[in-house]
């Protein structure tokens, strides 16, 4: 279950930072970040449905997406939601009207934050919201943005003082490693029971079968220039990296 951290228009040398978790099953099969031959954006790939779950253009379009956990709602997929993200990225409108324009009823429910670097959005088919968001910190996991979870809560203020202290890359992938389980207290019920609830509470999840698969850190720069890195991991260990810099 996914976490996404986002530092907009906040810091003096960076337009666009992002600190984001991939949690999925570890069975399910993906590729590891990379310039995609058949669509032009650079991001991991699902291969079991095609798309992915966090895009950048070289005209610096980002976005990325979470599934959301609701089990009270049904859940009938018609696409897939690895292609939002895609999608945006590849094109060419606004994030307004990217988001404005998503057929909602064709997708499960999802979490969408998009960037043209002028503006930042969020939008979600489960919170029934289309919203630019102004300069600052921001969390998403799988619920609606800035929703109070340990994981959001904990990660936000460790990215704030991450930022504050130089903005390193280190810094922002110790904040991706926490795997401190929260206290049962101030876990959400969303359905799953609590002994999940546990263990899907920390911004990194290790288990048999499911878990933290991808952190990824992309730092995008006033001037245009950006950085990006996407760590994999299985059962908790590193797998391996991938590193990409240049120009949007």
């Amino acid at each position: 279950m996914c976490l996404i951290l986002v530092a907009w228009d906040a810091h003096p040398e960076f337009q666009l930072i992002v600190a984001a978790n991939r949690d999925e099953f570890f069975a399910r099969p993906s590729a590891p970040m990379h310039w995609w031959s058949d669509v032009p954006v650079l991001g991991g790939r699902d291969l079991a449905a095609g798309g992915s779950w966090m895009t950048l253009s070289s005209t610096g379009r980002f976005a990325a997406v979470t599934n959301v956990r609701d089990f009270t709602r049904p859940d009938a997929a018609l696409r897939s939601r690895g292609e939002i993200p895609v999608n945006f990225s590849a094109g060419h409108d606004s994030p307004a009207d990217y988001c404005r324009d998503l057929p909602a009823d064709d997708y499960t429910g999802y979490n969408l934050l998009a960037s043209d670097l002028e503006a930042l959005w969020w939008t979600s088919n489960w919170a029934g919201a289309a919203l630019p968001l102004d300069a600052g910190i921001y969390g998403v996991s799988n619920a609606a943005l800035d929703t109070p979870w340990p994981k959001v809560v904990n990660g936000k203020r460790r990215f704030s003082d991450a930022l504050g202290s130089g903005a390193d890359v280190e810094d922002f992938f110790s904040v991706l490693a926490d795997d401190a389980v929260a206290p049962d207290d101030l876990l959400p019920d969303t359905g799953v029971g609590i002994e999940l609830e546990r263990l899907v509470s920390p911004a990194f999840i290790s288990s048999p079968d499911y878990g933290t698969n991808a952190s990824t850190v992309l730092r995008i720069r006033r001037d245009g220039s950006y950085d990006v890195e996407e760590r994999r991991f299985l059962h908790g260990e590193q797998t391996g990296h991938v590193a990409f810099a240049g120009d949007v």
